[in-house]
């Protein structure tokens, strides 16, 4: 799990009180549970939060990355759902400010993590890796006496 904050998670530190007006915290929530599908759904279902938050179209190469970024990140934390956890429950795009945040519910009890060594040539195992090299900060959250857990990677808005 990532410690690279100072600040626990979804706390965006002293500047989060500093955003203009009028631009609140938007969340969009999608139950996964009994889906078929789910990998194309979540993406599907971000994609269209980027256009309704105006990452999407992008105006330039830099914000066109940025949102495949976003994408490619969903992708990774809902497929290893599916492989690790016993399927998503549910996904969570929220953004607040210049941080988008992705949390990905499910009911497994095992703990995600960059495989380590990283070896790049090597078939499979790079999803938590790649989640951490594109997002500025991720973790698990977990609710005591509650099965499952929820993964979250927060990554920042283009310029």
């Amino acid at each position: 799990m990532s410690t690279t904050r100072p600040y626990s998670p979804g706390d965006h530190g002293p500047e989060s009180g500093e955003r203009p007006a009028g631009t609140g915290r938007q969340v969009r929530r999608l139950s996964l549970g009994d889906a078929s599908g789910v990998v194309p759904l979540a993406r599907d279902f971000t994609r269209e939060a980027l256009h309704a938050w105006g990452w999407l179209p992008a105006s330039s190469a830099d914000r066109r990355a940025a949102a495949e970024d976003v994408l490619l990140v969903v992708s990774e934390l809902v497929t290893n759902a599916c492989l690790h956890a016993e399927g998503p429950d549910e996904l969570t795009v929220s953004l607040d400010g210049k941080v988008l945040r992705l949390e990905v519910t499910d009911r497994g009890a095992g703990q995600p993590a960059p495989r380590t060594p990283h070896r790049a040539g090597r078939p499979g195992g790079h999803g938590m890796f790649i989640v951490q090299r594109l997002c500025m900060d991720w973790g698990v959250l977990r609710t005591p006496g509650v099965t499952g857990k929820t993964v979250w990677a927060e990554l920042d808005a283009p310029a």
